[in-house]
């Protein structure tokens, strides 16, 4: 069990087992919607839509299609943690208030993405699970039979 099981995720692959840390120091609202959302069963048989290889895999969008949400809209909190490898921040339009359920994790350091997107969490082991992801087009990062979320837990709830 983690030092701090309420806010450490664990995010079922098809290869394994995740650990991604959450920052609440960094967004607060942010990381208490996500749990809450995970809590509810949500992110589990999502699929990894949209994964740019060398860039990022993002997941969250009930439909699979990057056009769906929870309903629930997030104001920003931007920070100046930076978007280096391993980092899980919140997908949004070009509202930066839009942030829903979509949520990405980077394949390596993004910094045009610093102080635009909201970090929430950091992957702390089984990074190389998140590489294993099935990956998309180069350019639009589509994927065709995407891999799944088989299932995302707060560690304090993990049996």
């Amino acid at each position: 069990m983690p030092a701090d099981a309420e806010n450490t995720l664990y995010l079922d692959l098809p290869s394994g087992r995740v650990t991604i840390e959450l920052r609440p120091d960094l967004a607060p609202k942010h990381v208490e919607r996500i749990k809450e959302l995970v809590r509810q069963g949500f992110y589990n048989g999502v699929a990894f839509h949209r994964v740019i290889p060398g860039f990022m895999a993002q997941t969250g969008c009930p439909h699979g299609t990057g056009t769906g949400g929870s309903g629930q809209k997030l104001d920003a909190e931007f920070s100046n943690e930076p978007h280096v490898r391993g980092i899980c921040s919140m997908a949004r339009t070009s509202d930066p208030h839009s942030a829903d359920s979509q949520f990405f994790i980077t394949f390596g350091s993004s910094p045009h993405l610093d102080n635009q997107y909201t970090v929430w969490g950091k992957v702390v082991s089984g990074m190389e699970h998140v590489d294993a992801i099935k990956k998309g087009d180069r350019s639009s990062g589509a994927v065709q039979n995407p891999d799944r979320i088989v299932k995302l837990q707060v560690a304090a709830d993990a049996a």
